[in-house]
């Protein structure tokens, strides 16, 4: 068996395989991918086929934090849907097995784009990946959570006061330092929670371009993958999450749009994407984007927090990267605050 990484036991990761697997044979050859900062994860090679395994990281872990089960949970349900997702194949819930809980699934070849811009595409692919982008969320939030077996995914009650509470736990458990702008945005947003929701829906919870395969020869999606922080909740979430990251400045680490010129690249401004969303789900307006927006920063802020606290704790799946990311969270809150504090809001309908 040969590895790229040193944080896995083979032979225990393939007597779990072929405990599982009919027929599975080895020897494994494991590809430990750059990404999967909160979750590490690796690509499978085998005799038997390709996988990908996703597992909890190393060391004490903030409460629901990780929760690798619910991911596999929620793609599992979503096999039978529209919407493309890898197939799951099995969890191991015995952190005995491997030393920690862990899940596979199928592993789907295809393009991940890491910068937002798709340099590497035509106007026209660039059109078609976003609009599938957009598409496929509609889809994803026009979906019942009764009909998938998942009503109970989710707690009852207003969805973004209870994640506001939840990562107000998480950010605060975490904390190295006084960051004040990430205080003074906290502090917002608990004053200025929205009211009444609709309806819950499903909620995949970090939308965002680099969470999404697209086809290894055209512009299509091919699967939705990074379910860790999906719930039952207000799907304008999604779009908040979104909208974030386009908001944040062009580079390898914030992954943003800033100040690029969308239309000559053949990306859509924030507006023309949140109306084609709006139409595709059947809104009678384009939706108050404001609040979902900010949290969406502060919850961002909150992961990276997490990461840097974990490389301090010396249990980092990547230490020089996850300082690196540590080390944004004040660009996050600024952008935040800026965006609630603009004079105009294309979101808001008054």
């Amino acid at each position: 068996m040969k590895s790229s990484t040193t944080d896995l036991d083979l032979n225990r990761v393939e007597q779990a395989f072929r405990k599982r697997i009919p027929g599975f044979r080895g020897p494994l050859d494991v590809y430990k991918t750059p990404q999967g900062q909160s979750n590490p994860t690796y690509i499978i090679s085998s005799p038997s086929g390709n996988f990908v395994l996703r597992r909890k990281p190393d060391g004490v872990l903030l409460p629901s934090a990780h929760a690798v089960e619910r991911e596999y949970r929620v793609m599992t349900a979503l096999s039978d849907t529209e919407l493309p997702v890898p197939r799951t194949n099995f969890l191991c819930e015995d952190p005995d097995e491997i030393g920690t809980i862990f899940f596979v699934m199928e592993h789907v070849p295809g393009r991940v784009f890491l910068d937002p811009r798709l340099p590497e595409l035509t106007c026209q692919e660039r059109e078609v990946v976003y609009d599938e982008m957009n598409l496929r969320l509609a889809q994803l939030h026009c979906l019942d959570p009764e009909t998938l077996g998942l009503l109970d995914y989710g707690k009852a009650g207003n969805y973004f006061e209870r994640q506001f509470s939840r990562w107000s736990r998480q950010y605060d458990a975490s904390a190295t330092e006084h960051i004040v702008k990430m205080e003074e945005l906290q502090y917002w947003l608990k004053n200025n929670l929205p009211g009444k929701e609709g309806p819950p829906r499903l909620v995949h919870g970090d939308w965002r371009i680099d969470n999404l395969i697209y086809e290894p020869l055209k512009p299509r999606l091919a699967a939705i993958v990074d379910w860790e922080l999906s719930t039952l909740g207000n799907p304008l979430a999604d779009l908040g999450t979104q909208l974030m990251q386009w908001a944040m400045p062009v580079g390898d680490d914030t992954r943003g749009l800033g100040s690029i010129d969308r239309k000559s690249l053949g990306i859509p401004d924030d507006v023309a994407y949140v109306e084609r969303y709006a139409q595709r789900t059947g809104l009678s307006e384009v939706p108050d984007l404001t609040f979902a927006v900010a949290f969406s920063f502060f919850r961002m802020g909150a992961i990276m927090q997490g990461i840097k606290k974990r490389v301090f704790d010396g249990n980092a799946s990547n230490p020089e990267r996850g300082l690196k990311i540590g080390n944004l969270i004040p660009l996050f809150a600024q952008n935040a605050l800026e965006f609630i504090n603009r004079e105009k809001e294309p979101f808001t309908k008054k």
